[in-house]
């Protein structure tokens, strides 16, 4: 156990707790079925038994059998686990330590991970994230670096980074598994943001202007203090990687009207889309950037040329957009594409002198498929075995095959109304699970989130970004 013992008491790595002997009871038991080939179910039942509370002394015994593993096995054994599994499988001794490093280096380490949900809380600091894992029903904490996670405003969350802006509205990826940190373009090089200096040249205000490409609406540009921007002019943003180029570019759906601007791995300022307006949704799929908007419709950008151009893939489906409804566009993991509409209901407050604010809570979920040579939306009654992720995160509809500790033919959602943030820093966050077949809904956990920033769905991701956006 003298491995153990060391690997309890050193330092955590990303955050995540270093492994004391009941986590490594339990590693022991994940990996030990992988290795022999044997049934998960069967180590279940061994587990419920009486010999499940065998001495210590036998887990060290297993362990060292493990440990003398030639590297690739132990590697193609890694391959297998979540990430918190392989983080504190590296602490037991240096031949896992030295399999996960390499396993983690030479980026062989693929395994789609089970989203968890990303979430701040007063008691566990400013600069701490909390990592609620599905799979284990268990909470980690990852230490994250400047500025305080829990005084930024989270916008977005895709291939395992959040998108968020500090206290100045300037804009920061961070990889909560990895800790790498890059910051994106100034927000002055946002086509409708200026800045504002004082007698010295220094920026103390912004000026945000109502300018969009093809309405220029009337009114005085609004100044806004340094801290107050974001929470005006951010809605949601998306990492995305071009596999033609390797290259991340980072996409942004900011106001006024809900407009688009995207950065590429190296620009030094943002490049605005002016063609439409009203978006909510992106995603990236075959060499081009999908943009659904409020109204159902869905635009095809492709943004490899040196003149973006766009493309209408979908009309118009809604006049106006509803105040009650979030929208969504998604690559069904069959192929082609979903867009899927959120419908809330607002509860009438009961009692005048209940404390708090009336909530919004999600009563529906309705999935069309699209029909690209019609143009058109096709309604499906069911996701049969299939999983939705929605929220502020890239939306996600993932097979319960590969995932089989979650619930087929739901939706796990988190907050993500197109209100100004600052509007709904008191009221109880719209998190849960929906039953796709009644619209029925359940908890994720007692809520043990702080309502700022607004939880947000992350799939935990090892790779490594190692180049900046700033040149």
């Amino acid at each position: 156990m003298a491995a153990c013992t060391r690997a309890a008491t050193m330092n955590s790595l990303f955050g995540v707790v270093a492994p004391g002997p009941k986590d490594l009871w339990s590693l022991f038991f994940r990996i030990l079925p992988k290795l022999l080939g044997l049934p998960a179910s069967l180590m279940k039942k061994f587990r419920k038994g009486k010999n499940f509370h065998l001495a210590l002394a036998g887990l060290e015994t297993s362990v060292g059998t493990l440990q003398e593993l030639p590297q690739e096995v132990l590697m193609d054994i890694f391959a297998t686990l979540e990430i918190c599994d392989l983080i504190r499988a590296g602490y037991v001794c240096s031949s896992w330590r030295s399999a996960y490093t390499c396993l983690r280096d030479l980026g062989k380490y693929k395994l789609s991970q089970t989203p968890c949900l990303l979430y701040t809380s007063r008691s566990a600091g400013k600069n701490v994230a909390c990592l609620y894992s599905l799979v284990e029903n268990r909470t980690y904490k990852l230490t994250l670096p400047g500025p305080p996670i829990r005084r930024s405003l989270l916008i977005g969350s895709s291939n395992g980074w959040l998108i968020y802006a500090d206290k100045r509205s300037e804009l920061h990826l961070v990889n909560p598994i990895t800790g790498e940190q890059v910051s994106l373009p100034s927000v002055i090089t946002i086509e409708q943001v200026k800045p504002i200096t004082d007698g010295s040249g220094i920026i103390h205000k912004y000026k945000l202007s109502w300018y969009s490409g093809h309405v220029h609406e009337d009114g005085t540009p609004m100044r806004y203090a340094l801290d107050k921007l974001r929470e005006y002019l951010y809605f949601k943003a998306f990492v995305f990687l071009d596999p033609c180029t390797r290259s991340y570019f980072v996409v942004l759906i900011h106001h006024p009207r809900f407009q688009l601007s995207f950065a590429r791995l190296g620009d030094d300022k943002w490049t605005w889309l002016p063609q439409n307006t009203e978006y909510r949704d992106c995603m990236y799929m075959d060499g081009l950037l999908y943009a659904l908007t409020a109204h159902g419709e869905i635009n095809a950008f492709d943004l490899t040329a040196s003149t973006v151009t766009m493309k209408v893939i979908v009309n118009k489906i809604e006049s106006y957009p509803s105040a009650l409804k979030s929208w969504y566009i998604i690559c069904a993991p069959w192929g082609g594409l979903l867009q899927v509409w959120r419908t809330f209901s607002v509860p009438e407050q009961k009692d005048e002198d209940e404390d708090g604010d009336p909530c919004f809570h999600t009563t529906k979920i309705t999935i069309y498929e699209v029909d690209l040579k019609a143009k058109d939306l096709v309604e499906t009654k069911s996701l049969s075995n299939h999983i939705l992720f929605l929220g502020h995160n890239n939306s996600l509809c993932l097979s319960a095959d590969e995932y089989p500790r979650l619930k087929a033919n739901h939706a796990y959602y988190t907050d993500d109304r197109s209100e100004p943030p600052v509007a709904l820093k008191s009221v109880p966050r719209d998190i849960g699970v929906l039953d796709l077949e009644n619209s029925s809904r359940k908890k994720v956990a007692s809520q043990i989130w702080s309502n700022w920033p607004c939880p947000t769905w992350i799939t935990p991701n090892l790779t490594k970004m190692n180049l900046a956006f700033s040149k």
